[in-house]
């Protein structure tokens, strides 16, 4: 009987074991399936903050296409007035007439304004080289100078060496 009541007892230490380890093993695999949704939600949660972030830099480039379209590129306007200067000019077109008219003006007036930067830029160059010029000359004259100033220095030694 006391057999019967070891074999009892380690038989149900037997069965205790083995439940005691599926239990391990399905903790085991709970944790791993429980890891691979962690990585999944960051994976797609990382794939929305960027599909987001790339909304909001489509929607700012259309919004300033939009600008740029509409001929108010505000970034590029010294101010507020500039804007409302031109949105009054933008109201007095009324046909297509008109809008080819005043597009002619600012095409002449784009040209001119070109002329007049090509002719800035060469009397720029111009001035550039005679203010280069007038100093090479002036170094050139500088130097000179100092040579004569030297040679005359060196004759005045010269002299009161011989008349000593």
């Amino acid at each position: 009987m006391s057999q019967d009541l070891t074999t009892q007892w380690l038989s149900e230490i037997q069965s205790l074991k083995q439940q005691m380890a599926e239990l391990q093993r399905d903790r085991d695999a709970a944790w791993e399936s429980a890891q691979k949704w962690r990585k999944l939600y960051n994976t797609e949660a990382e794939q929305r903050r960027t599909d987001t972030q790339l909304s909001q830099q489509a929607i700012a480039s259309l919004k300033a296409e939009l600008q740029r379209v509409q001929g108010l590129d505000t970034d590029a306007l010294p101010d507020a007035t500039a804007v409302t200067a031109i949105q009054q000019e933008l109201s007095q077109i009324k046909s297509v007439d008109d809008l080819k008219t005043k597009l002619v003006t600012v095409i002449k007036e784009r040209d001119r304004l070109l002329q007049a930067l090509k002719t800035e830029q060469d009397n720029h160059a111009q001035t550039r080289n005679n203010l280069t010029t007038a100093l090479g000359d002036a170094i050139d004259s500088w130097t000179r100078e100092r040579v004569t100033e030297h040679d005359i220095q060196e004759n005045l030694s010269l002299e009161s060496t011989v008349n000593s």
